[in-house]
């Protein structure tokens, strides 16, 4: 089953004519994914990879009612599209965009929150569900299979790049992925750690959830705590990346903006000690995720 996106998933992607929003449709598409419109205001009437596009959202939600937004416009636009969809009735947006303003990312994520919306990103590579063959993003790529095959395990990465890595150790493993979800590196997103372990909680096919970490934001301290509060009750696997950053001077930022240390805050250590205690496992070594899925799953 997974979560957030299935086979009967509609799904619009606005700045579809660019030129990684078109390869992104090409492979998309060729996965088994749904895409039934893309907008580019002054390209409507073209097609892209078979898609039909529209001026506006209004226009392609008339006639086609897709309820997921994929969003590949440039940061300065990115508000604009949110607030759209959001207008249009879309309940799902997916933006990967990076160096979204702080100041417009807070404007739409409020937005969306009190509209029902749920926002995955901004900075996402992306989610796949492989059971239902759909994808949302680059994730994946051209070649799906390699990293992501159908299983009982949930991923949740902070890192784009890491969420294939920790998708193919589980394919490695043995097991593969109800859903894996890029949640973004930046320091405002729409959707938490914590936010996710909810809708895995729910899911039936999810038996256990490995979660890819960095340093900075408080995400793995809330997601201790809503373990500690029995609201996420399955095997939780975590690997916090980045303990070397404890000994670099305050203040540094480290790949993606979120991962900043400021006194306590965003500090590996304490993220590992806090998920320790509310009953995770986590991995000291990578690799050592193998074995732990292992012993979990049998």
């Amino acid at each position: 089953m997974g979560i957030l996106i299935d086979r009967h998933s509609r799904i619009v992607i606005q700045g579809i004519t660019g030129r990684e929003a078109s390869m992104v449709t090409r492979h998309t598409l060729a996965y088994g994914t749904r895409i039934v419109a893309g907008v580019t205001p002054g390209k409507g009437g073209q097609e892209v990879h078979g898609v039909p596009v529209y001026d506006t959202l209004k226009a392609a939600c008339r006639e086609h009612q897709p309820d997921t937004s994929l969003i590949y416009v440039p940061p300065a636009f990115v508000y604009d599209a949110v607030a759209e969809a959001v207008a249009n009735g879309i309940k799902l947006i997916l933006i990967p965009t990076e160096n979204v303003p702080q100041k417009d990312a807070v404007k739409f994520l409020n937005l969306a929150r009190r509209a029902g919306v749920r926002v995955i990103g901004p900075n996402s590579v992306g989610m796949i569900n492989p059971g239902e063959r759909v994808k949302l993003g680059a994730i994946g790529g051209d070649n799906v299979e390699r990293c992501f095959v159908p299983g009982p395990v949930g991923v949740i990465s902070r890192s784009g790049g890491m969420t294939a890595e920790t998708s193919w150790m589980i394919k490695r493993a043995g097991y593969g992925v109800s859903t894996s979800v890029s949640i973004g590196g930046d320091a405002l997103i729409g959707s938490t750690i914590k936010d996710l372990l909810a809708l895995f909680e729910a899911d039936p096919q999810t038996r256990a959830v490995v979660v890819f970490s960095e340093p900075g934001t408080s995400q793995e301290e809330e997601a201790a705590a809503f373990i500690q509060e029995r609201g996420f009750t399955k095997p939780l696997i975590a690997y916090i990346a980045g303990r070397f950053t404890e000994d670099m001077p305050e203040g540094t930022v480290f790949g993606h903006a979120a991962a900043l240390i400021s006194g306590n805050y965003g500090r590996p250590s304490i993220k590992a000690a806090r998920l320790r205690e509310a009953g995770a496992h986590v991995l000291d070594n990578f690799d050592d995720l193998i074995p732990t899925l292992k012993q979990i799953l049998g």
